[in-house]
């Protein structure tokens, strides 16, 4: 059970990371440090939406509108934090 535990926590760790880049290409983005016309740029960006979207939209979508700023990621990395910590306490009590 601690095996499978592990594996939960390791993809969980995963996705955090590729919520992280996601943001990041977007500030790039944003910024117009980066742009589309990049195939790799473009490639990336397409990736990542399509990692992250099936977890942002629904969050998106009942958050309140706050202007240009996207809180969703925030929500989504908070929840693998809560996710991860009850792994962890409660998953294998008898590890800690």
């Amino acid at each position: 059970m601690k095996a499978l535990f592990d594996v939960i926590i390791i993809a969980l760790n995963i996705y955090w990371w590729v919520i992280i880049a996601s943001a990041i290409l977007s500030w790039l983005v944003a910024f117009n440090v980066v742009n589309y016309r990049n195939p790799i740029v473009a490639q990336i960006d397409t990736t990542l939406r399509a990692l992250t979207e099936p977890v942002l939209a629904p969050i998106r979508a009942r958050m309140p509108n706050t202007g240009a700023v996207d809180l969703s990621p925030i929500v989504v990395l908070l929840g693998i934090i809560l996710i991860q910590q009850l792994l962890i306490r409660y998953g294998y009590p008898n590890v800690f």
